[in-house]
């Protein structure tokens, strides 16, 4: 609450006087459909499910988590029946405050009606989200609104029960998070690859060989042309000629900025020496890579001395 807003003391003892501890175990429920809930929780460890019933079917219609409250929403403060049970999908700890004693404290503290607003407005978009994708998303796009508002979801809580909050088959879901799960296999791998290859190509300063070519390079780290090329193009999004030459134009750049090069080399000299084998494809390199040509990159580091 304090997140929120401050909270005085008095309605800090308020809160400490009324609220009750609570565990309930792994399929406990904790109010029943048709039943009028007396009380707000708030879940201090594990998680909870909104299920309703339809032609026989059980629906989970919210799950919930640490920091989240919790109570009837269609009979709010013991307003009317619940249309909606809510049952421990892990064992949970609660705390729980009973309506009539949380009105009372809405009627002499003025900041815990400002505190339960923005609750409130937090749980209204979260809901209006999650009913917006069920609308209109698919199965897939589903998947993936649930995994980005709901990190580690999908890793803790039983897969059926996120398949019936999404309203999808629960072997749909399975293959949706199963190619998911090989694509990060290989975005790893890829990763694991692009660090080889760099640690590889600073030790030895392979662009600096005229001669270098994709086959030669895949060879001496231990791969195949065919899957250093994919690296290259998905993991760095390079060409092999644009990711040594970015190598060499790195190098001369550095070589420039120092004064005592400088006085001994021209830029065709550093060119040939960082691995280019012509001036123009030096020229040319370095003004696809840099944005300008070699003279006017020099002119500016010129200017910026002065």
């Amino acid at each position: 609450m304090r997140t929120v807003h401050p909270v005085d003391v008095k309605l800090t003892e308020a809160f400490d006087k009324h609220l009750l501890r609570l565990k309930i175990k792994k399929g406990q429920i904790l109010f029943r459909e048709d039943e009028v809930c007396e009380y707000m929780y708030f879940i201090v460890k594990g998680a909870l499910m909104g299920c309703t019933t339809h032609n026989k079917q059980k629906i989970t219609t919210y799950i919930s988590v640490e920091f989240d409250f919790v109570s009837s929403i269609s009979g709010l403060h013991g307003s009317d029946y619940s249309k909606e049970y809510v049952v421990a999908v892990e064992d949970t700890e609660l705390l729980a405050m009973h309506n009539n004693e949380l009105n009372q404290l809405f009627e002499y503290h003025f900041e815990l009606n400002y505190i339960f607003r923005v609750v409130l407005e937090k749980y209204y978009k979260d809901a209006q989200q999650r009913a917006h994708i069920i609308r209109v998303g698919n199965a897939k796009e589903r998947y993936l609104y649930f995994a980005k508002t709901n990190p580690g979801y999908l890793d803790r809580l039983p897969l059926e029960l996120i398949a019936s909050l999404l309203n999808v088959k629960t072997s749909t879901l399975l293959s949706i998070r199963k190619s998911f799960s090989l694509s990060k296999d290989h975005a790893e791998e890829l990763q694991e690859w692009g660090q080889k290859l760099e640690l590889y190509v600073n030790k030895h300063q392979s662009f600096r060989n005229k001669n270098i070519r994709l086959q030669s390079l895949a060879l001496d780290i231990g791969i195949s042309s065919h899957r250093l090329s994919v690296v290259l193009n998905n993991y760095f999004n390079k060409s092999f000629i644009d990711y040594i030459n970015q190598y060499r134009i790195n190098w001369i750049k550095d070589s420039i900025r120092n004064p005592q090069i400088m006085q001994n080399f021209t830029l065709e000299a550093l060119a040939y020496s960082a691995g280019f084998s012509s001036r123009s494809a030096f020229y040319s390199a370095f003004k696809k890579l840099v944005g300008m040509s070699p003279v006017a990159y020099l002119k500016n580091l010129s200017d910026e001395k002065r």
